[in-house]
């Protein structure tokens, strides 16, 4: 349905998407302070007579299309933030913000859901119902997607659905990946610290060494998930941080190491924290030292609804063809917080590949991350395509 405009109007929007997505690369904004992305955003919508509401938990942008028949109301969904390294990838376009960059494609989702905007105002006339243009700040870290829920943008009109999709690395131009269920995991953040009693290096006997324990400590939490836990669970517990100490003969007073949790199950998000400090309580107390244990839960994990996938698997087949859709059998451990709006409203995520070809992966959170403008054609067809599927099939 509309396919053929969807594919017309997105060749003819190309340009300016391109434009949009350079500009965004070299201005780069951190969580948070997206506020000249988000004025470009927003001046662009304003340009296209789009309904727009600003500064929504800080930054965030919603635009409104409201087609010509009454009808449901779709939102769709872009993150803009970027992030704190340095880019090394030789563009023309490359980072003009001495460390930043956009090393994850947030800048294509942003000018892609422009493009999207471009698209669907073009053909608001046979639209059935109204579709949501969420441009979001902060998915990389503190998560923009709850804030912006809390302060009202599923409301005013109501929102049926929720789409959205990630340009990703490891999958080939061309190809789009859906899958059904647990698509990717929660990705809560931990911190504990050691407390010893530090001293000469040479008298270890007279202190209460705490790197010993923290190493200790990690080692063993390491068979939390190694042999405490079901194996066809999926888990990963990373120990990422590790600070103490400052010189070559002085054992410090103090550890601190810090990480990352990823888990799908309810359940085992809440048990593997719990593992973890009884294990580190133990190895503390049986060595004379103390200790202190955080839990920061981070998004939730990101449940795709099994229609809006079996629609989102539909629509993008007319436009990359059924042997470009591909089907994931297994998970991703990454975290997105689109998760929130999963949790909310029947929701659906997927991934449009932009490597070259299979055995040339493009790396996420790298210096020289980097990929083809082209790809902003069958993102922002997808997504337009999946809008017009869900409002005109559920007319």
């Amino acid at each position: 349905m509309l396919t053929k405009q969807i594919k017309k109007l997105s060749e003819k929007y190309f340009d300016e998407m391109k434009a949009l997505r350079h500009s965004f690369h070299m201005h780069p904004e951190l969580a948070f302070e997206e506020f000249e992305t988000s004025k470009i955003v927003a001046k662009e919508l304003k340009a296209l007579g789009i309904e727009v509401k600003e500064h929504i938990a800080k930054t965030g942008v919603v635009g409104l299309i409201r087609g010509k028949h009454p009808g449901k109301t779709v939102l769709l969904r872009a993150d803009m933030d970027a992030l704190p390294i340095e880019e090394e990838a030789e563009v023309s376009y490359k980072s003009n913000i001495p460390g930043r960059m956009h090393a994850c494609g947030h800048d294509g989702h942003t000018a892609g859901l422009l493009g999207v905007a471009m698209i669907l105002n073009d053909l608001r006339e046979q639209i059935h119902g109204n579709v949501k243009l969420v441009f979001q700040p902060a998915e990389e870290d503190d998560g923009g997607a709850k804030p912006m829920i809390e302060e009202g943008i599923l409301e005013n009109p109501k929102v049926d659905a929720a789409f959205a999709c990630h340009l990703w690395g490891s999958i080939k131009s061309g190809d789009i990946h859906v899958k059904y269920g647990p698509m990717m995991a929660a990705p809560d953040k931990f911190a504990f610290k050691v407390i010893g009693k530090g001293g000469h290096a040479a008298m270890p006997h007279a202190c209460v060494d705490p790197v010993m324990i923290a190493v200790q400590a990690i080692n063993n939490m390491q068979s939390i998930v190694s042999r405490r836990m079901n194996p066809v669970e999926p888990a990963v517990v990373s120990f990422c941080t590790i600070h103490g100490g400052k010189g070559h003969n002085v054992i410090p007073n103090e550890v601190e190491v810090g990480g990352t949790i990823r888990t799908f199950d309810n359940d085992i998000r809440k048990w593997i924290p719990q593992a973890m400090e009884e294990t580190l309580k133990g190895i503390t107390v049986s060595q004379g030292a103390t200790y202190a244990f955080e839990l920061i839960e981070h998004f939730p994990p990101l449940i795709n609804d099994t229609k809006m996938t079996d629609l989102v698997k539909t629509a993008t087949e007319k436009i990359v063809g059924k042997n470009h859709v591909h089907e994931d059998q297994v998970p991703n451990m990454g975290g997105e917080d689109f998760s929130f709006f999963a949790q909310a409203v029947p929701s659906a995520f997927f991934f449009v590949g932009i490597a070259e070809d299979e055995n040339n992966w493009v790396f996420h959170h790298h210096p020289k991350f980097q990929w083809d403008d082209k790809n902003l054609l069958v993102s922002s067809q997808a997504l337009a395509q999946v809008a017009i599927d869900f409002l005109n099939q559920n007319n």
